[in-house]
C-alpha cells in the first residue's frame, strides 16, 4: 500500500473546482466543475464569483469523482489540497473543504503547491518523474521555469514572468482580436490557417544582456495591439489567422528556447511542459522538434491534465504519502502566494505524523 497510496485531491486555486482520485501513479476520477461560463461575462475571473462556485460545486463534485472511482471516502490513505499559490478566496473554500473532509474521515491532509502540482502531473500520463526535471510552467497565471530534484522536497525556480503571464498574453490578444475569452484554445484555432511568418512580432528578452530565463510578454502584446489598430486605422482588413499565428509564433519561439537553453546549462535531460498553455499544439509541435534536435526527452500530459485540475493535487498528494513526508498542521493557511520553492506545507510538529488520530 504504502508505494501505492489512495489519494484524493482538491483544487481551487482559480476557476475550476477540481477533485481527483489517483491510486499511485494510476488516474482513478478527475472530476471538474468549471464556473468559467460565469466569468466569460465579464471577459476574466472574478475573485467573488470563482469562490461562491466553488462553495456551491464542492460536495457534489467530491461525490462524483468518488462513485468515478469506485472506492469510499473511508478507503482514502490522505487527502490533499492546493494550499497556493492563487485566489485567496477561491482557495480557502479549497483547504476548509479538505480540512472537513480529513477531520471527518481521520485521514492525514496535505497542503500542496499548485506550481508542483502541475509537474507531478505527468506520472499519471508517463511514469515517475525522472530526477532531475526541468520543467516549463505555462499558465494564465504562471510563466516558469523549475528544476525539480525531488518533487516532495526540492522545486528550484530558475526564471519566470516579470510581467505578463503567457496565458495572460493569450487571453488580451484573443481580446484584441475579437476572439473571446479563454483565449488560448481562440488563438490556437485561428493560428492553424495562418502564416507563423506573416508578421515579425518581438521576442523579450532573448538579446545577450537580459536575463536568460526569465520571460516577458508585455512588449509582445502592445505590439500586436498597435499593429492591428494601426491596419484598422487605414481601413484594411485584420488577417486574424496570421495575426494568431504570427502572435502564437513569436511566445513559443521564446518559451521553447529558453527551456532548452536551462536543460543544456544545468545538464538535465528530460523536460516536462506543464499549465493551461502546454495544451497549445505548436508549442507541444515546436517544443517537440527542438527537444529531439537537443537529444532531450520530452514529457507532456494530455490537454486535460494540463490545465488546472485535482488529478494533479492527487498526485503530488500520493507522492508525499509514497516519500513518508509529514501531514500539514489543522491550522493549514490558504496562501495566495506560496513559494514555489515549497512544494508542501507541512505540520510543525512531529505530532501530526499520519495515523496519529486513528
Amino acid at each position: 500500500m504504502a508505494d501505492e497510496p489512495l489519494v484524493l485531491g482538491i483544487e481551487t486555486s482559480c476557476d475550476e473546482t477540481g477533485v481527483g482520485i489517483v491510486h499511485g501513479h494510476t488516474l482513478l476520477a478527475d472530476a471538474v466543475a468549471s464556473s468559467v461560463e460565469e466569468h466569460a461575462r465579464f471577459g476574466g475571473v472574478v475573485p467573488e464569483v470563482a469562490s461562491r462556485a466553488h462553495l456551491e460545486a464542492m460536495v457534489p463534485t467530491i461525490r462524483r469523482a468518488l462513485k468515478d472511482a469506485g472506492v469510499a471516502a473511508s478507503d482514502l490513505d490522505g487527502i490533499a489540497v492546493t494550499a497556493g499559490p492563487g485566489l485567496a478566496g477561491a482557495l480557502l473554500v479549497g483547504v476548509s473543504a479538505a480540512k472537513a473532509y480529513a477531520y471527518a474521515l481521520g485521514k492525514p491532509l496535505y497542503g500542496v503547491n499548485h506550481l508542483a502540482s502541475h509537474i507531478c502531473v505527468d506520472q499519471l500520463e508517463h511514469g515517475a518523474l525522472p530526477e532531475p526535471t526541468m520543467a516549463l510552467l505555462v499558465s494564465g497565471g504562471h510563466s516558469s521555469l523549475l528544476l525539480t530534484t525531488d518533487i516532495t522536497s526540492d522545486v528550484r525556480p530558475l526564471g519566470s514572468t516579470i510581467d505578463d503571464a503567457a496565458g495572460e498574453a493569450f487571453d488580451k490578444v484573443a481580446r484584441v482580436l475579437g476572439l473571446g475569452f479563454p483565449g488560448g484554445p481562440a488563438v490556437d484555432r485561428y493560428a492553424r490557417d495562418g502564416d507563423p511568418k506573416a508578421i515579425r512580432f518581438p521576442r523579450g528578452l532573448t538579446g545577450p544582456r537580459d536575463p536568460v530565463y526569465d520571460f516577458s510578454f508585455s512588449g509582445l502584446k502592445t505590439a500586436v495591439a498597435r499593429w492591428v489598430e494601426e491596419r484598422r486605422r487605414e481601413g484594411a482588413d485584420v488577417p486574424i489567422a496570421d495575426v494568431a499565428a504570427s502572435f502564437q509564433e513569436a511566445v513559443t519561439d521564446v518559451l521553447t528556447r529558453k527551456a532548452i537553453r536551462a536543460c543544456k546549462d544545468h545538464g538535465v535531460e528530460h523536460l516536462m511542459i506543464g499549465g493551461g498553455v502546454a495544451a497549445n499544439s505548436r508549442l507541444r509541435a515546436m517544443a517537440q522538434r527542438r527537444c529531439a534536435d537537443a537529444g532531450i526527452e520530452l514529457r507532456v500530459p494530455r490537454p486535460k491534465l494540463c490545465t488546472d485540475n485535482g488529478a494533479m493535487v492527487a498526485a503530488l498528494g500520493a507522492e508525499m504519502v509514497a516519500r513518508g513526508r509529514s501531514a500539514s498542521d489543522w491550522d493549514l493557511p490558504a496562501d495566495s502566494s506560496l513559494p514555489v520553492t515549497e512544494p508542501h506545507v507541512p505540520g510543525r510538529t512531529p505530532a501530526t505524523a499520519p495515523g496519529h488520530h486513528h
